[in-house]
């Protein structure tokens, strides 16, 4: 749960780097709450909690994103690859693969810290 507070935390910052931990814990939480709230919305009958829940956290799940291809020393611009379909595919790569053990354009190794 740390890892998805600090996430938020972050709301906007857009530069730095990510670990694929925090990337992908914030992931898997963020999943998880999303599912919790659709089936609460469906059994109370409000079926756009989960809407307006994702709506919230689209800007911390951008800059979380944008940091973790900074991890892999990637531009943020990056995340133009989500609007192409089968293309996406390789930002999930992106997204998954280890980053940069040495310090990059975007700062220090995270991991080091």
């Amino acid at each position: 749960m740390n890892w998805y507070i600090s996430v938020l935390k972050k709301y906007v910052l857009f530069s730095g780097r990510a670990r694929r931990q925090e990337f992908w814990m914030f992931t898997l939480i963020n999943l998880i709450i999303s599912i919790a709230l659709m089936v609460i919305g469906g059994v109370v009958g409000f079926t756009l909690l989960s809407s307006i829940y994702s709506l919230a956290v689209l800007l911390p799940s951008i800059g979380v994103s944008v940091r973790r291809l900074h991890d892999t020393n990637r531009s943020g611009w990056f995340m133009l690859l989500c609007l192409i379909p089968l293309v996406n595919l390789v930002l999930i790569y992106f997204l998954a693969i280890e980053g940069q053990k040495e310090e990059n354009q975007y700062g220090p190794d995270p991991k080091a810290a």
